[in-house]
């Protein structure tokens, strides 16, 4: 089991959410790696909106929506009513709603809420290891790794359990417009974890394929639909298709409880896009449009990598 020390800054439990005196703090992944700032959140509608704009991402919104579920506690608010909000925060990834209606029939059932959250939150640390140890066995020594967007836990753990057990590896790291989650989370967390990394930009992955320089694609995945399609960040399936024509195996990572029915592409505002880092890069009356989420069809997945092992 890999322990906190492991893991970069931004993926440790008291930097996500942590919930003192009614009052809940996540570490502000906008501003990080420059400052290291935290947002102090004192109610249910506040963590949506926090979780809305961004200030935590990727598997982020979740345990600062299961925390939060405390402060609904604490503030005498009914937790189903505060679940709905905080689902409705990100509609595409599904797991944040099926994770807090676990916890009301739990809790329902007469457990605690800290037992229930505790635990969920151990289990899903568990989850990553398992998930990890099998990232790790694909990475072959002298790969030349490829990812988008934050794939957290799974993901850098994955590449350092590789570099642990001797293999060299180097990972090439797309920037991720508008919200550079590649160049602000995943390149500072891959430097702290002393992994060898490049940032690129979301136009060069290509160019590295057919140079020889990557060798496997590995991502998150946001939703998981029953056919094996993949719903990840924009961007993803560009490079799956380009991982395909180069014959490059892709391995996205997913928990089993995001396999959906359905899903809905959150289409976000076109500020995001003609802004970066809250200043305009062109004039903000033109327009500009922003699916946050691409579906990958399993003809250009290679194997999906759980908890259970690889699909």
């Amino acid at each position: 089991m890999f322990t906190q020390d492991m893991l970069p800054t931004v993926l440790r439990h008291e930097e996500i959410a942590r919930y003192s005196d009614g009052v809940l703090y996540t570490l502000d992944r906008r501003k990080y790696p420059l400052r290291r700032e935290y947002v102090a959140l004192y109610s249910v509608e506040e963590v949506h909106t926090a979780i809305k704009e961004m200030v935590t991402q990727g598997g982020g919104p979740l345990e600062l929506a299961l925390k939060a579920l405390l402060l609904a506690r604490d503030g005498k608010r009914d937790l189903r009513e505060a679940s709905l909000i905080l689902a409705s925060s990100r509609p595409t990834n599904r797991t944040m709603a099926n994770t807090l209606n676990v916890v009301l029939q739990r809790v329902e059932k007469g457990e605690a809420l800290d037992d229930v959250i505790s635990s969920i939150l151990s289990e899903y640390d568990h989850a990553y290891d398992a998930m990890s140890e099998y990232g790790a066995s694909l990475i072959k020594d002298g790969d030349g790794i490829l990812t988008t967007c934050f794939a957290e836990h799974s993901f850098l753990l994955s590449v350092k359990k590789a570099y642990l057990a001797g293999k060299h590896v180097r990972v090439y790291v797309p920037e991720t417009r508008p919200y550079l989650q590649g160049a602000k989370l995943t390149l500072p967390s891959l430097s702290e974890m002393g992994i060898e990394s490049y940032l690129i930009t979301d136009a060069m992955p290509a160019f590295f394929m057919q140079k020889g320089e990557v060798n496997i694609y590995m991502t998150a995945s946001d939703a998981i639909l029953p056919d094996g399609s993949v719903s990840n960040k924009i961007g993803t399936l560009e490079n799956a298709i380009c991982s395909k024509y180069y014959g490059i195996p892709y391995y996205p990572f997913s928990l089993k409880n995001s396999f959906n029915d359905d899903i809905r592409i959150e289409m976000r505002s076109p500020d995001e896009v003609l802004s970066v880092n809250g200043e305009y890069i062109t004039d903000s009356s033109l327009n500009a449009l922003y699916p946050a989420f691409d579906i990958i069809p399993p003809s250009l997945i290679t194997g999906i990598v759980t908890k259970d092992g690889i699909l």
